[in-house]
């Protein structure tokens, strides 16, 4: 009987059967008050010194696909828009881009066919383009690539939190925390090791992002001078 409740608590990640605790061999953390759940899974994250973040996140009514590996210093991945996919690399404040000519040559989702444009788009394909710090883009562009910026803003969960019992990720076990009943997104916590985020839920549909690779370290340097092309003080207007 104890190892079919254990293959039942193990498969299904919710409570254990014969008054097991569901929290036995954890961090502790499923114990907590909601709140004190919140701080804690922010604190664990804060202080890594990486993470990778996947998924999709939608703002201002535009769908983006991250896959994003981020620490203190910077980060690099790719994000997907509007069916264009360009990769962002970001080494203390210079920040580069790097797409096809596709990328170069399309404004607002339009073509520009204009030789002269679609010359210099061939230029740029594959390119690190560094983007200067005055131009707009560098700000909607770095975003994603801020660790604690992108994190401050995915786990501020607003409104009533509650706990929405213990489940289970890719085999690690964890305490779903919930706000105004899941209207207002939901945290998946692990309840292994550190407390660290695990699956993001956004309010109001905005995007399902999962965090992983906590700690794990990855490369990170500016590209070659040969690889680079730098613009000066503005971005072509694509």
């Amino acid at each position: 009987m104890r190892a079919v409740c254990a293959l039942v608590v193990a498969g299904a990640g919710v409570t254990g059967c014969g008054g097991d605790d569901p929290d036995a061999g954890t961090n502790g953390v499923g114990k907590l008050p909601p709140a004190k759940i919140r701080s804690s899974t922010v604190s664990a994250a804060k202080a890594a010194a990486t993470v990778r973040l996947s998924g999709a996140v939608v703002s201002n009514k535009r769908t983006y696909k991250l896959d994003m590996q981020l620490k203190k210093d910077g980060g690099t991945g790719s994000v997907t828009s509007k069916g264009v996919t360009f990769q962002l690399l970001r080494v203390d404040e210079h920040l580069f881009i790097k797409a096809d000519a596709d990328f170069w040559t399309h404004q607002d989702g339009k073509s520009d066919d204009s030789t002269s444009d679609t010359a210099a788009a061939g230029k740029l394909e594959n390119k690190y383009v560094k983007v200067p710090k005055g131009d707009p883009a560098y700000q909607q562009l770095s975003v994603f690539t801020e660790k604690d910026v992108l994190l401050d803003g995915l786990l501020a969960l607003q409104g009533e939190l509650a706990t929405d019992g213990h489940h289970e990720l890719n085999g690690t076990r964890t305490i779903r925390l919930t706000s105004d009943e899941g209207s207002g997104g939901r945290i998946d916590v692990s309840l292994e090791g550190k407390p660290y985020p695990l699956l993001l839920v956004r309010a109001g549909d905005a995007g399902t992002l999962r965090l992983t690779d906590w700690g794990r370290e990855f490369a990170l340097k500016a590209p070659d001078k040969d690889a680079t092309v730098d613009y000066g003080q503005q971005l072509p207007s694509s």
